[in-house]
């Protein structure tokens, strides 16, 4: 694990192929494409962003070691992304990645966060669980091309009362 405490900022374009990087590297069967990066990218700047992706980068060469995103439509958020390199496991960065999602899901106004993380992705469900996510049911097959179940987590956002 590195040492060194990693830097979280904005996603930019530039970003995409070192996050792509990383994504078949923890997501080898269902990895995201460069497109599906660029169209989410696409909502996160400007007036009326609605989404918000972010970085890690290890502060001692630059390289991305984390990565994240959210969608906001209405009150509801969801979190679309969240991988940390597996040097980087059990060193916080999942839940800097996870803190810093909910904090804009807050500024869109969304009331509630929802997730999918596949059920066997234990050490992400105990992230989750250790922010107040709850389960409230099952996608079959939602991972393909592993056939894979997703479990569907929610948490209610605290501070949203106007």
């Amino acid at each position: 694990m590195t040492t060194a405490t990693a830097v979280l900022r904005e996603m930019r374009w530039w970003d995409i192929d070192p996050v792509l990087e990383l994504e078949h590297e923890l997501f080898p069967d269902d990895s995201w494409s460069a497109g599906m990066f660029w169209s989410e990218l696409a909502r996160s700047r400007g007036p009326r962003a609605t989404h918000r992706y972010v970085v890690a980068e290890d502060p001692a060469d630059g390289r991305i070691v984390g990565y994240a995103g959210l969608a906001s439509a209405g009150d509801l958020a969801d979190v679309q992304t969240i991988g940390v390199s597996r040097g980087q496991w059990g060193g916080g960065l999942g839940s800097e990645l996870l803190t810093d999602l909910l904090r804009h899901a807050t500024a869109f106004e969304c009331t509630a966060v929802l997730l999918e993380v596949r059920v066997d992705n234990t050490r992400a469900q105990k992230l989750y669980e250790r922010f107040g996510f709850e389960p409230i049911g099952f996608r079959r097959g939602y991972y393909q091309p592993g056939n894979v179940d997703a479990l569907v987590m929610r948490l209610t956002v605290q501070g949203t009362e106007t």
